[in-house]
């Protein structure tokens, strides 16, 4: 058998409920997962992600005024507009097209 070590943490419950059901659903342990985990932070050299703060708070609707929520709600539409997107319904025809499905 190889030589293992314990490891033990402490993690909030309907977290770890969360990740270990797609854990199930990949067929991957807990442990495996923890042990991908570690062979990535020694591959990096640290974290395999960025670990740092946001640098754009995102906007609690509750705590707008009418007006500002009004102007959120416009830059967002405004962004959507600018990015050439297009509906859900039309992305759907187009992958089944283009699938066959």
């Amino acid at each position: 058998m190889a030589n293992t070590s314990v490891v033990y943490a402490r993690v909030n419950t309907p977290l770890k409920e969360r990740a270990e059901g797609i854990l199930a659903q990949l067929g991957i342990t807990p442990s495996s997962a923890i042990q991908m985990l570690y062979s990535q932070v020694i591959l990096h050299n640290g974290l395999p992600f960025e670990a740092r703060l946001p640098t754009h708070t995102p906007v609690a609707a509750g705590a707008l005024a009418r007006d500002e929520l009004d102007a959120e709600l416009a830059r967002g539409i405004r962004s959507i507009e600018e990015s050439g997107s297009i509906p859900a319904a039309e992305a759907e025809r187009m992958l089944a097209e283009e699938l066959g499905i």
